[in-house]
């Protein structure tokens, strides 16, 4: 018998804001995935942030810009084949790679992810796909599936499926979501954790029961959801900022699926993150020297110019404002 020899490949994907890249900072750093591993991070905006929270990794490459399932798909197979090439000069067998994580971005369907490795005459030789994970977000997946139908393909593409911030969810909501996930993904095993932790899933209500999921077409009517960067200044006044964030998500926090940025402030590089109107508790970042990302809020949604953004926080923080 032979061994299969070629790259394993694990696809994490999951909606805007479902804790990817906090679950896999933590498998990192738990060596989950083994110690010869290069993570690709893929992210729709043009100025990309959750690569400067995964500066622990072995190796890391970074796309930015486009969904690797579409606009960015080249971009990815270029990416893997450079690594595979990488990879067949090692001539030690102790130093080769042994896995790539793809952190896809948000709006990324993982199977078409999984086609463009599959489809590709080069890749097909030199990579498995071994998982596709995907990230659940407890709190707002069952509204996500009600509206979004890329949530549901993410569901279905998925092996495995992590719930994350159980911790902040209601059993019997717990319950209603384990059901629907079931129905729309009865082969996926399922895991929980909280804050990247894997922690034990609670026991399913027997009287639980699987939400009444409306019908949906292939794409949104309202249109895609695309990402928006500001650049804020350095002197950034972060009581006034705070107040026109709060505003803002209060006013078109079901328009605004997901906020993610890096500031630096008197306390040092902070993570701000929400999730529709949800603000996620703000995370002091390690100071590891200047970043691009630094003093760079990524606005990802819907139903609004993205022009519009800037122009009211430029007016809301100008010291001459009324």
């Amino acid at each position: 018998m032979t061994t299969d020899t070629r790259l394993r490949l694990t696809i994490l994907g999951g909606y805007l804001g479902s804790g990817k890249t906090t679950w896999l900072r933590h498998q990192l750093h738990a060596g989950s995935f083994g110690p010869r591993v290069h993570v690709i991070v893929n992210e729709a905006a043009e100025t990309p942030v959750d690569d400067a929270l995964l500066v622990g990794a072995q190796g890391l490459t970074l796309l930015a810009g486009g969904c690797c399932c579409c606009a960015g798909r080249g971009d990815l197979v270029k990416a893997l084949r450079q690594l595979c090439d990488a990879r067949s000069r090692q001539a030690s067998d102790a130093a080769r790679l042994d896995r790539i994580v793809l952190e896809t971005s948000g709006l990324a369907d993982p199977a078409a992810i999984v086609d463009a490795v599959q489809s590709d005459p080069v890749l097909i030789n030199h990579i498995v796909i071994e998982e596709t994970i995907v990230a659940v977000d407890a709190l707002h997946a069952l509204a996500q599936l009600a509206t979004e139908p890329l949530g549901r393909r993410q569901i279905g593409a998925a092996d495995r499926l992590v719930l994350t911030k159980i911790d902040a969810c209601d059993l019997a909501a717990l319950g209603t979501l384990r059901a629907t996930l079931a129905r729309l993904n009865a082969h996926a095993t399922l895991s929980a954790a909280v804050l990247g932790d894997t922690v034990p899933l609670p026991s399913l209500p027997a009287d639980a029961q699987a939400a009444d999921l409306p019908a949906l077409a292939q794409e949104d009517a309202r249109g895609p959801i695309t990402p928006t960067h500001l650049a804020v200044p350095p002197d950034l006044d972060w009581s006034a900022f705070t107040l026109w964030l709060s505003a803002l998500l209060h006013a078109r926090g079901d328009d605004l699926v997901r906020v993610k940025g890096v500031l630096r402030t008197p306390a040092g590089r902070l993570l701000l993150q929400t999730v529709r109107k949800v603000v996620q508790s703000p995370e002091i970042l390690p100071d590891q020297g200047e970043s691009r990302s630094d003093n760079s809020i990524v606005f990802i949604g819907r139903g609004y110019q993205p022009e519009d953004l800037g122009r009211s926080m430029r007016r809301f923080l100008s010291p001459t404002r009324p």
